[in-house]
């Protein structure tokens, strides 16, 4: 129970960055201590190896230790991103998930493969019934190339009880809308596009699949919080005070999850540089990361909500 109701994973959930060493190995160490900073500066469920995870460009085995590592350090949800375009495989990494203890999975919409909705179905289905974890559908069309349709979804929530939740990266509230009002009362839709997270709460969302959460989550419980509170002038103030983050977390030159590691790096917590073919931040990114994180943190404390506690702020 958080202070503003229940859900099943909680309302601020962060799809958390995996932190690298120097020559690009996957460093635990880091990652759990990330994982914990998270938790203790607002994040109240995480996803790991999710798309800010870096999980096109990791192995198995580097999966599964993250979810093992994670899920031991911390005691709020841990949901694994076990979904890939290849649903053989995604159903043996949801085994792989249940077995190391995880609070449920996140199985993305098969990409490149680009299905049709007959063929999401049946990917969707048998991946949820490899095993009893909770399901987050993940709907993310411009890296997917394919939208899960309201009938699709719906279909797949009838014939599989344990698909839970939407985590909606759509960009499309006015589609989304049309489905709320169909889903069972167990059934949770999560903003998965930080900039839509007010929109989405209006039409019946519940909270966020984040990124600028990683920096910004007491700015996200305070919208949603201020919202289901009816507080909606105060929502759209705290609203306000985060676009400058959600302008940052992904550019043309340096998508996500690059400025993510470009901030968090700035903020102590060396989680390195993105593997490629992400690869190196532009010259200008630890700099920019720097102004937006004051930029938002100055916005949030004159609006009196809690901010993020750096470790250790490295600037120049």
């Amino acid at each position: 129970m958080n202070a503003y109701g229940a859900t099943r994973f909680g309302r601020v959930l962060t799809a958390m960055a995996t932190a690298m060493d120097s020559v690009g190995g996957v460093d635990y160490d880091r990652t759990v201590d990330l994982a914990r900073w998270l938790v203790d500066n607002g994040s109240e469920g995480l996803v790991v190896t999710g798309t800010t995870g870096e999980a096109p460009t990791l192995t198995d085995d580097e999966k599964i230790s993250l979810w093992e590592a994670v899920s031991a350090a911390v005691t709020v949800p841990v949901i694994a991103g076990s979904g890939s375009n290849d649903t053989m495989h995604s159903i043996y990494m949801t085994k792989r998930a249940k077995d190391v203890g995880v609070s449920g999975v996140l199985i993305v919409t098969p990409y490149y493969n680009r299905p049709p909705q007959s063929g999401l179905l049946a990917h969707f289905e048998v991946v949820a019934k490899a095993s009893d974890l909770p399901v987050i559908i993940y709907d993310i069309p411009i890296r997917t190339g394919r939208k899960v349709e309201n009938q699709t979804l719906l279909e797949l929530i009838r014939r599989c009880p344990n698909v839970v939740a939407l985590k909606d990266a759509a960009g499309d509230p006015a589609t989304t809308s049309k489905l709320v009002p169909h889903l069972p009362n167990y059934f949770e839709v999560f903003s998965g596009d930080d900039g839509l997270t007010l929109p989405l709460l209006a039409i019946g969302a519940v909270g966020i699949v984040g990124v600028a959460t990683h920096w910004a989550a007491f700015g996200y419980r305070e919208m949603i919080s201020s919202f289901l509170a009816g507080d909606h002038s105060r929502a759209r103030q705290v609203n306000q005070a985060l676009l400058a983050s959600v302008e940052f977390e992904s550019k043309g030159d340096a998508p996500n999850p690059i400025p993510v590691k470009a901030l968090l790096n700035v903020l102590g917590l060396e989680v390195g540089e993105a593997r490629l073919p992400m690869g190196s931040p532009p010259e200008y990114l630890t700099k920019e990361a720097l102004k937006v994180f004051d930029e938002t943190n100055t916005a949030l404390c004159a609006l009196g909500v809690q901010t993020a506690k750096p470790k250790k702020v490295i600037r120049g």
